[in-house]
């Protein structure tokens, strides 16, 4: 379990600038249901939207989410 996550991605990102910017949180969501990640909703669609669509947990969704990417970044 990773101690101190560094807030990185926030419920209000939106999902298509948030895989761009972060690609290794594709597997997150994928992992999650929220296959859509490449459609067009998530040009326009928060986070937390998508997650309140597919019927998943928003607040476990984004630790998951900054967990994967304070793991990555402390690996570099």
């Amino acid at each position: 379990m990773v101690k101190n996550i560094k807030q990185i991605i926030t419920k209000d990102m939106l999902i298509a600038k948030t895989v761009n910017e972060h690609p290794e949180s594709i597997s997150v969501f994928l992992k999650h249901g929220l296959s859509c990640i490449g459609c067009p909703f998530a040009m326009q669609e928060t986070i937390e939207q998508g997650a309140i669509g597919h019927g998943i947990d928003v607040k476990k969704l984004i630790k998951e989410l900054n967990s994967k990417l304070n793991k990555r970044k402390k690996s570099r």
